[in-house]
């Protein structure tokens, strides 16, 4: 009997077999060659790094998801990263140190403990962009139009982007005087979607009318753009800073409705995602048929300040493994391979090396190996030589 243990992966590590990790490099190659054509630079973290780095800024909500271990040298806790944006930020803060805005971008594999959805993957292959010095609707809008081009690449259709603010909720709450523990409350049932305990929450709140009906229509503010219409008449006593946010999603909408027909633009004013430390806009990407977010991302500014380097920050971050399973990518076609016979020769070695430069695939044929043996490697031609010359033929 067979013992499994030398072979069964752990729950939610998987690994790729030939097919799926060249389809996989491709589209990775792609990616990162479109990034690069946006004028962002590749970055490459490192896989560990201590958990005094890794808890800063937004890692601080990444500890239960850290895998933690002692370095040897030093005694000093490691932790294998969960999330690399907070390295990016690390790097624009410390590593490159600039005032002009940097745009960088990435592809790595992470490892959590707990993976983000029901069967899935807790080692994804991160892919993400960043732009760090802008504060600007331009960079907002750029971001997501890379995101959204990151899906369009790979052949995801019918894409719905959930987009919201978070300095709706932070005005609306600031506003009402509400205390530490009353907005941690409100804060979880909107998470939850639960209007009708919002709704009886409310009542029970010593708050003012004006405020209470703002309260009250915060979870019922969400649908198609024209949402922004209903919401700036619903939240007409709101203060400043709610006002900007509103007009701040207006422009920014109506940039991506513009740009981007074919994407489905869904607003919905009590997203909270990541309200701890996003400082702007949310965003996440859907598909109908599925529950399960693609992409997300949003603004989080001043990340770099445990670094010594407070600067605005926008960026997004999506899963390799993820765009594959949801989208219909294909590499482009590769032409099949060349036998070549076992045998010691200059000019043999020469003809295969000047194929192989010109993207043809060739292995070399290997004792006791018939030419049955390799056309079930899927090889079609063959080299032989004929009138003096080495030349390519049919197998």
């Amino acid at each position: 009997m067979i013992d499994t243990n030398y072979w069964v992966l752990p729950d939610g590590i998987t690994e790729a077999l030939p097919d799926e990790a060249e389809t996989m490099e491709a589209l990775r190659r792609h990616l990162i060659d479109t990034y690069q054509s946006w004028g962002y630079r590749l970055v490459i973290p490192p896989l560990v790094e201590y958990m005094d780095s890794l808890r800063t800024g937004v890692g601080s909500i990444l500890d239960l998801q850290t895998f933690k271990v002692t370095d040897q040298l030093t005694g000093r806790q490691l932790g294998i990263r969960a999330d690399i944006t907070p390295q990016v930020a690390r790097i624009d803060a410390h590593g490159l140190k600039s005032d002009h805005p940097n745009r960088l971008c990435y592809i790595g594999q992470v490892l959590r403990t707990k993976s983000q959805h029901f069967e899935g993957s807790r080692s994804p292959l991160q892919v993400g962009a960043e732009l760090f010095g802008s504060t600007g609707i331009e960079s907002d809008c750029e971001l997501i139009s890379l995101m959204l081009e990151t899906l369009n690449i790979s052949r995801v259709k019918n894409v719905v982007l959930d987009i919201g603010h978070v300095d709706i909720f932070r005005g609306l709450s600031l506003q009402a005087e509400l205390s530490e523990q009353e907005e941690k409350q409100f804060f979880d049932m909107l998470e939850r979607k639960s209007i009708p305990e919002i709704d009886a929450w409310i009542r029970t709140c010593n708050l003012s009318k004006p405020i209470g009906d703002m309260l009250t229509v915060l979870p019922r503010l969400s649908g198609s753009i024209e949402v922004l219409d209903q919401a700036k008449q619903a939240l007409s006593n709101a203060g400043r800073e709610v006002q900007q946010a509103l007009d701040y999603l207006t422009s920014l909408t109506n940039r991506l409705a513009q740009n981007w027909s074919d994407i489905t633009i869904h607003i919905d004013l009590s997203e909270l995602r990541g309200y701890s430390y996003h400082t702007g806009i949310v965003y996440a990407a859907y598909v109908p048929s599925s529950g399960r977010e693609i992409a997300r991302g949003g603004r989080y500014d001043d990340i770099g300040k445990h670094f010594g380097n407070a600067r605005p920050a926008t960026g997004f971050s999506t899963n390799l493994g993820l765009l594959l399973e949801m989208g219909t990518y294909q590499q482009v076609a590769k032409k099949q391979p060349i036998l070549a016979p076992n045998t010691i020769d200059p000019s043999l070695s020469h003809f295969i090396k000047q194929l192989r430069d010109n993207g043809e695939v060739v292995i070399h044929q290997l004792d006791n190996q018939t030419e049955a043996d390799c056309k079930a490697l899927n090889c079609n031609r063959k080299i032989t030589f004929e009138n003096g010359h080495w030349q390519v033929v049919a197998l």
